[in-house]
């Protein structure tokens, strides 16, 4: 390994990092952030949607703009925004402010998001030392996400909730001042403009979708601005699909989901994101309101599964070379799916311990697809779409979360971790959303089961399938 690819490594892993643990680090916060702002469950559910859901909404348009102006010069750019914005973040003196300046915040991620996997694949273009990085990667995704409780909780008992996001202010400059000194640029020659109608049609879908989502127990789920909402998301969804079908140059281009492996890829990211992601900020808010642990004991409990995830993820480097990367991410969301099913043991005065089983069994999954996920969705699309195709992979990713957090939230009565109900409705609730996290954990399992195609001819004829759909 050169120096320039260490070092590209390490900013990759080290931003990948913070825009991960920006996703889990204010679940162990959301208790201070609500005393401290005034707010209720809806505004808490935001601060996680308003990150993820711009996130997901712009990833594959920065990963176009990236192929089209520059791979490093947009990574610079991304870093930069969300930098600044973790410091606005910090600043927040309502929820209002600290939803909007999330919602920035997530735009600068989305930015970094869809350039990391292109900038490691310019900078490791043998398949070999590619799955090694990818591999350091994936545990570095999976890791940071177990990791955010843990680093939240301490954040916020040490010293404030403000401090979750000014530790990215150090960080956000040091990853700056390497991309500038050390990461090459890259782009792709045949890249194509901006797709304006596919952005603001999808964009417009999700958020209506989301905010029915997060606003039906209140509302009512036959009201009429409910019903509305969930009408104009389908309008404006299958807007979207129409529109990919006919624009010279879409920002998803509906070609690539010819190519099965492709197409299990995104199943594969939408089904853990929709279920074990989503499901960290109700688990942390049990542990804390209904188990009445502190903000750092609640990320305690999540160390083990984080040691464990980093040693299966690192493992997946050798044994990615010899397991179809069908059985890694298929095994691992079939144990996402278990380790879910085992949580619902867990009660109103269970010992934390109990959380520990389904948790270690859950992490053991997330380390043999996080790594293995990443090496499908570049290796699916020619090399010099890789800022698309990464685009598109994490497009579903935070689709995943920001629809799985609205949705699963639905199940439970989150009001009633903050003092508007009984603990036993609320782990009810929880019992419920845990159950139907396995379920499409499972089912995204069998997909991507049927879809994906083994090692070798995945690694070969598939990018030579997809350069011929694109010629």
């Amino acid at each position: 390994m050169t120096s320039t690819q260490r070092w590209t490594l390490t900013v990759v892993c080290a931003a990948t990092a913070m825009l991960m643990l920006d996703i889990a680090v204010v679940n162990t916060a959301l208790s201070a952030i609500a005393d401290d702002l005034d707010t209720g469950l809806s505004g808490l559910q935001w601060v996680i949607d308003a990150y993820t859901l711009p996130l997901a909404a712009t990833v594959i348009t920065a990963g176009s703009l990236a192929d089209r102006f520059g791979r490093r010069r947009l990574f610079v750019i991304g870093l930069g925004l969300f930098t600044a914005t973790s410091l606005l973040c910090a600043a927040a003196q309502s929820i209002t402010m600290l939803n909007a300046s999330r919602a920035a915040q997530g735009v600068g991620a989305a930015v970094m998001f869809a350039v990391s996997l292109a900038v490691l694949s310019n900078a490791f273009p043998r398949m070999e030392e590619r799955i090694k990085a990818l591999a350091a990667y994936g545990a570095t995704m999976g890791g940071s996400f177990a990791v955010g409780p843990l680093v939240g909780g301490a954040l916020t008992s040490a010293l404030d909730w403000r401090w979750i996001f000014l530790i990215n202010l150090p960080l956000g400059l040091m990853c700056l001042w390497i991309v500038r000194r050390f990461v090459a640029e890259s782009i792709d020659p045949r890249a194509a403009r901006v797709d304006r109608p596919g952005l603001a049609t999808l964009t417009g879908g999700l958020f209506l979708l989301v905010f029915a989502l997060l606003r039906g127990n209140e509302d009512g789920w036959a009201s009429a601005p409910i019903l509305a909402c969930f009408g104009g998301a389908v309008v404006l969804l299958c807007a979207f699909v129409a529109i990919e079908a006919r624009v010279a140059h879409p920002m998803l281009p509906l070609r690539l989901f010819r190519n099965p492996s492709f197409t299990g890829a995104q199943v594969a990211a939408f089904g853990i994101s929709a279920s074990l992601f989503a499901m960290w900020l109700y688990m942390t808010l049990y542990l804390q309101q209904i188990l009445g642990l502190s903000a750092i004991e609640a990320g305690l409990v999540y160390v083990p599964g984080t040691m464990l995830n980093f040693f299966v993820a690192g493992a997946t480097a050798s044994v990615g070379q010899k397991v179809s990367p069908r059985v890694l991410i298929a095994g691992g969301l079939m144990l996402i799916g278990a380790g879910q099913a085992l949580l619902t043991i867990v009660a109103v005065d269970s010992s934390w311990w109990l959380f520990l089983p389904g948790l270690l069994v859950a992490m053991v999954g997330t380390g043999l697809f996080n790594p293995t996920i990443s090496q499908v969705a570049l290796s699916s699309a020619p090399a010099e779409q890789s800022g698309l195709a990464a685009g598109v992979n994490d497009m579903f990713r935070q689709a995943g979360i920001a629809v799985g957090v609205a949705a699963l939230g639905a199940l439970v009565p989150a009001g009633a971790a903050l003092g508007e109900g009984s603990a036993q409705s609320y782990v009810d609730g929880l019992h419920d959303a845990l159950w139907v996290g396995a379920v499409v954990a499972t089912a995204a399992g069998i997909a991507s089961a049927l879809l994906i195609r083994g090692h070798r001819r995945h690694e070969a004829d598939v990018v030579g399938e997809v350069a011929l759909e694109a010629a």
